[in-house]
């Protein structure tokens, strides 16, 4: 992916996209969850690996602030400019480490929001490159809502309620990824 939004020409930016870019580098939040998690759950692996998809979803979005010039300096793992973020990742991380449950429902939950989030985004995106990027992190998204509720069923017997996405589009992604990977 990298090559191809380096090769798309840089468009002008409107100021939704530039504030879509300072507000989607932070989902490091996801991934700064993912790692405190995995910290307090060593032998569950998807907290690790999603982390690790989550730090390419940040060097995408990173990508495209370089490329467009914009000022942005990240703060360390768990700290964040945008003070609701950290409000949300104190809370998620507070409640993910009362159990493995909790721990779990809280990426689903990290994951519903960029779903909300991107969406959002996408609808007030024209530039190409940034189109690719975040159509690429809701894929991103979608299969790891999947992989959270899938470890929550193998592991624990529950079936997660998504709270931020509406039924028929929770059960669209979760079925698509029984079907071979989410396609929307």
């Amino acid at each position: 992916m990298a090559t191809s939004v380096q090769q798309l020409p840089a468009q002008p930016l409107s100021e939704d996209e530039k504030e879509s870019l300072l507000y989607m580098v932070e989902e490091k939040l996801a991934r700064d969850a993912y790692n405190r998690l995995a910290e307090m759950y060593p032998d569950v692996p998807v907290f690790a690996n999603i982390a690790r998809s989550e730090q390419q979803h940040v060097d995408s979005v990173m990508q495209l602030i370089e490329k467009y010039g914009l000022d942005v300096e990240l703060g360390p793992p768990g700290v964040f400019h945008n003070q609701e973020l950290q409000s949300l990742y104190n809370e998620l991380v507070d409640r993910g480490s009362k159990s493995l449950e909790e721990a779990l429902k809280v990426g689903a939950l990290i994951e519903e929001k960029d779903i909300v989030d991107l969406e959002e985004w996408l609808a007030k995106t024209d530039n190409e490159d940034i189109k690719l990027v975040y159509e690429n992190l809701m894929h991103g998204s979608f299969n790891h809502l999947c992989a959270f509720t899938r470890t929550m069923k193998s592991m624990l017997g529950v079936d997660y309620k998504p709270v931020l996405l509406d039924e028929e589009t929770y059960n669209s992604i979760i079925s698509s990824c029984q079907m071979g990977g989410p396609k929307r």
